[in-house]
């Protein structure tokens, strides 16, 4: 079996193992079966997702972010009344309360990216599975500089929270509910927008969404990523235009231009000419 044949199915079977021992855990540790089902779930689906494309299967990619982001905001969210936005892990931590979205933040968004970088942006989030369908797949412009905007929406979601307990606000739990549909209302509406004025899917990422806060620290030091074989490179820049996220694909180092911003979307290895680009 060749390396890459071995990426193919090891990588895929790592995480799949990765996030059973998550889901076997938090079920014998907390003893509710739900966190086997949900961790199992999202693994199973994240795992299959990477097999797929991997064995080059078309659109691979947005059926696991539909599966996993649609469970995630349908079922958790406005079926079960959890708030997976980030005021819902405020609001846990502000509680005391080691449970849900605390749970899936630490998992996800704080502790995972040391292990699989911005996959959650690229494979799991629901604001992302909708705007990834329009048509600016390709930034047209250069990155602007407009990151300072997500740092204020992460303050006002503390901000906001904390204020609902400082007030003694009454019935936290149904505002919490409330804001999270609300506040997904709203980043679609903010996402669409600005998708369309700069031309680009990835925008609402890269400027407004107050999770990179927590993603992008654990993500530069993360052990999947994308990869370039220098030996082979010819430095044609296909993969930095082809990257949804700026990135500059080709310095193999870690401190490249943007790095932390990789969603492993894998676009930049389709493009690729000689196939020097791998995870």
């Amino acid at each position: 079996m060749t390396g890459t044949m071995k990426r193919v199915y090891l990588i895929p079977l790592g995480l799949w193992l990765l996030f059973e021992t998550v889901a076997i855990t938090l079920w014998l540790t907390k003893d509710n079966i739900f966190y086997l089902f949900n961790f199992s779930y999202i693994g199973t689906c994240l795992s299959l997702g990477l097999l797929m494309y991997g064995k080059h299967k078309k659109y691979a990619r947005n059926v696991v972010q539909f599966a996993v982001g649609s469970y995630m905001l349908l079922y958790l969210g406005l079926i079960s009344g959890e708030n997976m936005q980030i005021e819902g892990f405020w609001y846990y931590l502000f509680l005391g309360v080691f449970d849900a979205a605390v749970i899936h933040y630490l998992v996800a968004k704080i502790f995972g990216p040391l292990l699989f970088a911005r996959g959650w942006c690229g494979y799991a989030c629901w604001t992302a599975m909708i705007l990834d369908l329009l048509p600016w797949k390709i930034p047209i412009g250069p990155r602007r500089n407009l990151g300072f905007l997500r740092y204020i929406v992460f303050a006002i979601s503390l901000l906001f929270i904390a204020g609902l307990f400082w007030f003694h606000v009454n019935h936290i739990a149904s505002v919490v509910f409330w804001s999270f549909i609300i506040g997904n209302i709203l980043y679609y509406f903010i996402g669409i927008v600005l998708a369309w004025k700069m031309k680009d899917n990835r925008a609402f990422c890269k400027y407004f969404c107050p999770v990179a806060v927590f993603l992008k620290p654990a993500s530069y030091f993360s052990l999947l990523r994308v990869k370039n074989n220098t030996e082979h490179c010819i430095s044609c820049g296909a993969c930095r235009r082809a990257c949804p996220m700026d990135v500059d694909v080709a310095d193999p180092s870690r401190k490249r231009i943007n790095g932390t911003e990789c969603i492993l979307c894998l676009r930049c290895v389709e493009q690729c000419p000689v196939k020097s680009l791998h995870l």
